[in-house]
């Protein structure tokens, strides 16, 4: 034990040439340059199954198209966003999602002979509409759990849309109020310095 404590005490013998090495001038150090992780790398799914992922694409597609100069959620990474987001929810609401994706992939192959993401606009609506039910009140989601899916979906699909770094870049373009970045948090400086 005596040795070990002793041994940071003992000065490092340094060879000629190492000791040249930390005499020389330093050289002048390279700038890494900063980069937007968004812009160098494609987010990876993970939650969802191949066959799950893609009906969602296609609902995302289907429900939030780009309109009037704002982008669509497949622009905005909305399903990729979803894909992340659902992976960390709650288990009922990954058990929603899955059941949901899986039963819009059932019948479509029920009733076109293909997966929900191969349909056209017109088909995939075929599937969509019998489950689009009014909810008078958002917290008490209907019985059904295609129709409950559907509208938890809707409403994420539009919000992962609405507020992603694509949708305020339009907005700034545009002219319209609240664009340009203006959508997200910033972090709370608990100590204000004004």
């Amino acid at each position: 034990m005596q040795t070990i404590a002793a041994a940071p005490a003992v000065p490092v013998l340094l060879t000629p040439q190492a000791n040249a090495q930390q005499t020389a001038a330093p050289t002048a150090a390279q700038p890494i340059a900063a980069t937007k992780a968004g812009t160098v790398a494609e987010p990876v799914t993970r939650f969802f199954t191949a066959p799950q992922f893609a009906a969602l694409r296609k609902l995302a597609e289907v429900l939030m198209p780009p309109i009037g100069g704002n982008p669509g959620a497949l622009d905005a990474g909305a399903p990729e966003f979803l894909d992340f987001l659902i992976g960390v929810s709650p288990v009922e609401r990954q058990q929603l999602y899955r059941t949901g994706l899986d039963l819009l992939n059932a019948r479509a192959t029920k009733q076109f002979n293909k997966s929900f993401a191969a349909l056209d606009a017109k088909q995939a609506d075929t599937i969509i509409r019998p489950l689009l039910v009014p909810v008078p009140w958002p917290y008490d989601p209907p019985k059904d759990p295609g129709s409950h899916f559907l509208i938890a979906a809707h409403d994420d699909i539009r919000t992962a849309t609405r507020n992603s770094r694509e949708w305020g870049a339009a907005a700034a373009a545009s002219g319209r109020r609240g664009g340009g970045g203006q959508q997200y948090w910033n972090p709370v400086d608990p100590i204000y310095k004004g």
